[in-house]
């Protein structure tokens, strides 16, 4: 090729190209009267040596292409990442605490995905520059655009490839298990930032070097042709994905889906001027709004699926309900979305007007915001679905027991995470009401049984200044035997939160200490003397206690034999 011998013959030939061209322009600008055969054929020779000559330019200018082409180096630009090999599914058993609280929301910051590279070695940038001038002057234009348009595609198409997003068909898409799908969202997300930002960026700017100083329209078509295939590639998967099925568990991949596209649509609007590229700006939007569209629809699902929860089955302990954890810890996560929840809600919700507060109306605005009401709503489908489910187990007590660990479970949620700043003080002032009201009716239900043998109605003989012993024994006896059966039952069950756990406990003391003290006092000096006494009198306050702190550990234990001192 000319181009890989001596710079000097590379001018010499393109300066006879040009008067090759000079020369054919100059003769087809005669205008002979008569019919000069010597001058047709003199105008066919240039024009055959013009076509042979700009045949060979193509072939230069298409080697010099490809000869310099610069290889796609993602790991340069960080694009492979540690988090694209561990894939959150973000389904029902996902959401355990540790998990939840290592899951970030992925930012939108540029960092390393900004940045213009050599796409084609810079040294050959003046060369291809030449043959293009050459190629457009001498009307040759549109061989010279056609050869790079293609040439460009196939190294966009294999950038893709290196980048590892096949084509897929909205087909393939759909038959996709989510953990592959999850896995390819992933990497969309964060291969488009890289592939606009770095590769189209820089494919943009070796149009205008290529053809800088013809004119605006040319770079901007060859730029434009180049590119729509890839671009539209990428957006076909995102329509793809948006006509799939509405699942909760996909809504946070989609979200960053979303939140992807939307962040660079102001730098796909500066790269393809709306002449040229109005398809591609038009499908960007549409693709958008499709994925909007499937964001609403599966917030809506999640609330359906949280009411059609259902299970035949309580759970063991009264402990937290799985669909507690689950979407407790969901909207931790989606509160990390607000601002594009709160636009994407906005439509089919009320637009609320924000009264001013003591922090600018920060968080008077989020609390009464579309994503605030959304969150109010989940809660409260939530707490019926709760109580629906306390209605599984046989025991009043035990129903008390499990709406009020998982009601606490919410407010600690909300309290200690930004669910405060839209749900509002006055949620977790109310929720904080209601598991105390459900902690006291499960210590009527479970304690005043037990706590009813030792009251003294119905101790003393009538007419007598003495209580009657058989009375006094049988209610000792019985008190044994209830403490022990709530003892038995409720070792087994569990109170996860600390806090909860101990107040409860102290409670609960507070009441059968002050009362079996009280009924030990006056009445165990009236059992003195009599045979087995300890078969009746088996504890002592201190031996209650002790047996108090077993409550609640979710580990059942039995009291087989009376505590001694």
């Amino acid at each position: 090729m000319i181009w890989d011998r001596d710079p000097e013959e590379a001018s010499k030939y393109l300066k006879a190209v040009h008067e090759v061209q000079l020369l054919t322009e100059n003769l087809g600008g005669l205008h002979l009267d008569i019919e000069d055969r010597e001058h047709d054929v003199l105008l066919s020779r240039a024009y055959s040596i013009l076509q042979m000559a700009m045949a060979r330019l193509e072939e230069e200018f298409i080697h010099l292409l490809i000869q310099y082409q610069q290889p796609v180096e993602p790991d340069r630009m960080s694009f492979r990442s540690s988090e694209e090999d561990s894939v959150d599914d973000y389904s029902f058993s996902s959401f355990d605490e540790e998990q939840v609280e290592g899951r970030i929301h992925g930012d939108s910051s540029r960092g390393s995905e900004e940045f213009v590279i050599d796409l084609v070695h810079s040294c050959a940038i003046f060369d291809l520059k030449r043959i293009a001038e050459m190629m457009f002057l001498a009307n040759y234009d549109k061989e010279c655009c056609q050869a790079y348009i293609s040439l460009r595609k196939d190294a966009l198409d294999e950038c893709l490839s290196v980048l590892r997003m096949e084509k897929l068909s909205i087909e393939d898409v759909l038959k996709m298990d989510w953990t592959t799908l999850n896995c390819k969202i992933k990497r969309w997300n964060r291969m488009i930032k890289v592939f606009i930002r770095v590769y189209l960026v820089s494919e943009r700017r070796l149009s205008d070097l290529i053809f800088g100083d013809l004119s605006q329209s040319v770079r901007d078509s060859c730029f434009v042709e180049t590119s729509k295939s890839s671009i539209l590639q990428l957006l076909n998967f995102g329509e793809a994905v948006a006509i799939g099925s509405m699942q909760p568990e996909k809504l946070f991949r989609i979200l960053d889906m979303y939140e992807s596209l939307a962040d660079l649509i102001m730098d796909i609007e500066a790269l393809f001027p709306e002449e040229y590229g109005a398809c591609i700006l038009l499908d960007c939007h549409e693709v958008l709004l499709r994925l909007g569209e499937y964001l609403k629809g599966t917030l809506n699902e999640l609330k359906n699926a949280i009411r059609t929860n259902t299970s035949n089955i309580p759970l063991v302990g009264g402990g937290i309900h799985p669909l507690t954890k689950y979407v407790m810890n969901y909207i931790r996560v989606l509160v990390d979305y607000n601002e594009i929840l709160n636009t994407l809600l906005e439509d089919q919700d009320r637009k609320n007007q924000c009264s001013p507060s003591e922090d600018g109306g920060r968080s008077s605005c989020l609390n009464s915001s579309p994503m605030s009401d959304y969150l109010k709503d989940a809660t409260s489908i939530l707490e019926s679905s709760l109580e629906t489910k306390s209605m599984l187990y046989k025991e009043d007590s035990l129903q008390y027991f499990f709406k009020m660990n998982n009601v606490c479970y919410m407010v600690c949620k909300v309290r200690d995470s930004e669910l405060r700043i839209f749900l509002g003080d006055d949620w977790i002032r109310e929720h904080k009401r209601k598991f105390r009201q459900h902690a006291m009716s499960y210590e009527r239900a479970s304690w005043n049984h037990v706590l009813s043998f030792l009251k003294d109605e119905g101790i003393w003989n009538p007419g007598s200044s003495t209580p009657s012993k058989t009375t006094l024994k049988e209610r000792f006896q019985n008190f044994n035997l209830a403490f022990e059966e709530v003892y038995r039952v409720q070792t087994a069950w569990i109170i996860p939160d600390v806090q909860l756990r101990e107040d409860l406990r102290i409670s609960i003391s507070l009441k059968v200490l002050q009362a079996y003290r009280t009924f030990m006092g006056r009445y165990s000096s009236y059992l003195d003397g009599v045979r087995q006494r300890d078969k009746y009198i088996k504890y002592y306050p201190d031996d209650l206690e002790s047996c108090l702190l077993d409550l609640f550990e979710g580990s059942p234990k039995v009291l087989h034999y009376p505590r001694r001192r």
